[in-house]
């Protein structure tokens, strides 16, 4: 049973703990970088944006002076760019006890990646899917290490929509971004799924922050709405929205609490807002024939081939 006041405060002591955290220069990926930041744990901030990163790493060391921290470039809307990252990264380092799959986009209009594919299931899903695809010998060797992947409530109105993927003829910009956090989900619970049937320690769990006030709900308002929905979820936002910092905990604590299972979903105990519970996911992630077929998919697009 968790408990229902369950904070950051509860974090066990990450000392030795080698973390990367996507998108940590903002948001959720900021709030989860500063809690571990001060248990202790050497983070990496993988972003795309070198000056945001710096300026997260100086803001955290005025909360922490003695944490360990750095910046390595990750653009998730790459491909080429997120094998570099991960080259570098075993380049210079022989474990990875937790990697955090934070970072997210929410757009308009249907954009493209670097690679051809629609914007948010590239940079949501299949970027992710490569990034831990390719850091995964790591993972496997590292004992007790975890995958922690951020979805969304809006998992709960997306569908994969195998017949048109890159949403060529059917892009709506909350179909888009539902379709890449029902992917995150579906890509959690089939990596267990596999890790277990490998036989391998290391856990993969998904977590949601629930209607919190960060940088994606706040760009959400202006991309997904008119004019008056803006002025909507900006009020609802100031006097609805928990924090960034309460919605990062059932990540946080995905991430590193004792007794946890692999195949979980965390989220606030009422879904949208409170501590951190397990929660159920949308009917469809449980769809296990879906999951396989958007994982083969995945393997083709970005030319991965997971070996567990």
């Amino acid at each position: 049973m968790i408990d229902l006041g369950w904070t950051a405060n509860d974090i066990p002591d990450q000392s030795g703990r080698l973390v990367i955290v996507t998108g940590g220069n903002s948001g959720l990926g900021y709030e989860s970088v500063l809690a571990l930041a001060r248990k202790g744990a050497r983070l990496v901030i993988a972003s795309r944006d070198g000056a945001r990163a710096t300026e997260a790493i100086a803001r955290v060391k005025q909360h922490v002076p003695g944490a360990k921290l750095e910046f390595r470039q990750l653009d998730l809307a790459s491909l080429a760019s997120v094998r570099a990252f991960a080259s570098e990264f075993r380049a210079g380092y022989n474990r990875l006890d937790l990697l955090l799959n934070t970072a997210g986009i929410a757009t308009p209009a249907r954009q493209q990646t670097q690679d051809g594919f629609e914007m948010h299931l590239g940079v949501n899903h299949l970027g992710h899917f490569a990034l831990t695809g390719l850091l995964l010998n790591l993972l496997l060797t590292t004992p007790g290490s975890r995958v922690v992947t951020t979805t969304s409530v809006a998992q709960t109105i997306g569908w994969i929509n195998f017949d048109d993927l890159q949403l060529q003829r059917s892009f709506t910009r909350v179909g888009a971004y539902g379709q890449s956090k029902l992917a995150n989900i579906l890509f959690t619970f089939e990596m267990e799924r596999r890790l277990k049937a490998a036989g391998a320690a290391t856990l993969s769990l998904a977590a949601h922050p629930g209607y919190s006030n960060t940088n994606m709900t706040q760009t959400s308002a202006t991309a997904f709405g008119t004019y008056l929905e803006d002025i909507f979820f900006k009020l609802a936002n100031e006097l609805v929205a928990q924090s960034a910092a309460m919605g990062a905990l059932p990540q946080l604590y995905a991430a590193t609490a004792a007794g946890v299972k692999g195949g979980e979903m965390y989220g606030p105990r009422f879904y949208t807002r409170g501590y951190p519970a397990i929660n159920m996911a949308t009917i469809q992630a449980y769809d296990e024939e879906t999951a396989r077929r958007l994982w083969q998919v995945s393997e083709e697009l970005t030319d991965l081939h997971y070996n567990f």
